[in-house]
């Protein structure tokens, strides 16, 4: 017989969520890196007491396995990225190509204008290549090395890395956010792309704005007195050429052309390794103590820079910060950390408290305006439970499709505000894929960084902002219009 179900409470269904915000609390006042153990243990500790609760009102552990590992299967491509990128970033390391855009980089840029322009670096960047991801694992990696030797607080740095490359992610048609945004409200690709310019460019502007004044007023005196050291330890220790830069330039063409981001990252990773046999044979022989054998060594050292953890002593112990990688093995505590909160994301929508606690955000609606400032806080919301942004676009794409209908409102305010607030605030939960990710692959806690990634906050405050003021709410002119868009 199927058990009769009761109905849940919104005191019930928001439980859990207090027990996770004062236990996760507690774990940042106690620990110094609560992402390589406490967290996770704290996530599923929630999911196990959503399970008992669920059990209560008359769910079976089948029905909630069988919604987990749903839900789980949803970041698989997001693991085996993030998998990936710490092979990527062990190559790129021996290759000479992170260290070659870290001494061109202190070359060329400015510490006034730095911060200014790693914004714009990775918004250009991630534009052109339609991933977040991407961008930072790459050029993002090597304008932390840059700011480090310019003096800059490496959140700082971390803050105007991420809010470019979610500029250019939110923005590329090339995205897969971009285009699932709008396949979930019912609009084209392009209306949606076009709307979006007018919450997001006043967004990014505010941005640049801050940064421009953070870079005006940094000591520059740190830069002129260790960025040249900085340079001479990088030339002495690596080879250092122009021709490195025909790795980033061959991926970033690869991914231009639609390629899909796993495959498009092993040919990074597999370039990375060819050109550290050409370039670097001093940092191979270092790595295995040169055994003679230079296809042994090579094959040794490529292969452990993909899984394993590289470290370049440079006889300088700051240098030696910039110069090492856990690759694929690093990354292995933020996957178990994934996978913590895909449990509990899971555990709450097989029990229905994710619907339960929408809902009742739904029922709050009265206006235009209140009804985008729902669906924004439902988007934060979903990436603080489900811990994963395309869940924060489909299910309130889903759940508040109809409602924007009612009202009259044109596709592309929903898809719209799903962006501006889904999308970009994936990044500042230390659990949710994003977040997970990037702090791993920059090496700046989550919460470190969050309050400088000022575009990424700036975004949904802006589209609630828009809706409150009625600056451009596009609104069906007659009823034929909305049956039209049916």
């Amino acid at each position: 017989m199927v058990a009769e179900k009761r109905t849940l409470t919104i005191f019930q269904a928001l439980f859990p969520i207090v027990i996770l915000i004062v236990l996760l609390f507690i774990n940042v006042m106690l620990f110094d890196d609560t992402q390589e153990g406490a967290t996770q243990v704290i996530l599923m500790f929630v999911a196990g007491l959503v399970g008992l609760l669920g059990y209560r009102i008359g769910y079976r552990w089948n029905e909630m396995r069988s919604q987990i590992v749903k839900t789980i299967s949803t970041s698989m491509p997001a693991i085996l990225i993030l998998l990936m990128i710490g092979a990527l970033s062990g190559t790129w390391l021996i290759s000479g190509v992170v260290p070659a855009l870290i001494y061109y980089g202190l070359s060329f840029l400015s510490p006034v204008i730095f911060l200014f322009a790693a914004v714009v670096i990775s918004a250009v960047v991630s534009l052109a290549t339609g991933s977040s991801w991407s961008t930072i694992a790459t050029i993002g990696v090597a304008l932390i090395g840059i700011g480090n030797a310019m003096g800059f607080n490496e959140a700082i740095v971390a803050g105007a890395i991420i809010s470019g490359a979610y500029f250019g992610d939110k923005m590329s048609p090339l995205s897969d956010t971009t285009n699932l945004a709008p396949a979930v409200a019912g609009t084209d690709l392009f209306t949606h792309i076009k709307y979006m310019v007018f919450t997001t460019v006043p967004s990014m502007t505010i941005t640049l704005i801050i940064f421009l004044i953070i870079g005006f007023n940094h000591d520059s005196s740190i830069f002129i007195s260790q960025g040249d050291e900085v340079k001479e330890i990088i030339s002495s220790t690596f080879n250092i050429s122009p021709w490195l830069f025909l790795v980033p330039v061959i991926l970033f063409t690869v991914i231009i052309l639609k390629v899909p981001p796993l495959p498009a990252l092993a040919v990074g990773v597999l370039l990375g390794a060819v050109f550290a046999v050409i370039f670097q044979p001093q940092i191979i022989e270092n790595l295995t103590n040169s055994t003679g054998n230079y296809f042994r060594d090579s094959y040794i050292v490529t292969l452990k820079s993909i899984y394993g953890s590289t470290s370049i002593d440079t006889g300088n112990a700051k240098v030696n910060e910039l110069f090492s990688t856990g690759g694929m093995t690093g990354m292995l505590s933020t996957i178990w950390l994934i996978l913590s909160a895909m449990f509990l994301g899971g555990m709450m929508e097989a029990t229905g408290m994710l619907k339960k606690i929408t809902t009742s955000i739904l029922s709050l609606v009265k206006s235009d305006s209140s009804l985008v400032a729902s669906t924004a806080v439902s988007c934060i919301f979903f990436n603080i439970t489900a811990a994963d942004q395309y869940m924060s676009i489909v299910i309130p794409g889903e759940m508040y499709k109809e409602a924007y209908k009612d009202r009259n409102l044109k596709p592309e305010v929903l898809s719209r505000t799903l962006e501006d607030s889904g999308t970009v605030t994936s990044v500042l939960v230390p659990w949710n894929s994003g977040g997970a990710t990037q702090a791993r692959v920059l090496g700046v806690p989550t919460l470190d960084y969050l309050p400088f990634a000022f575009f990424n906050i700036i975004s949904p405050i802006m589209t609630v902002l828009f809706a409150y003021f009625k600056i451009k709410i596009r609104k069906f002119k007659t009823k034929d219009e909305v049956l039209a868009s049916n």
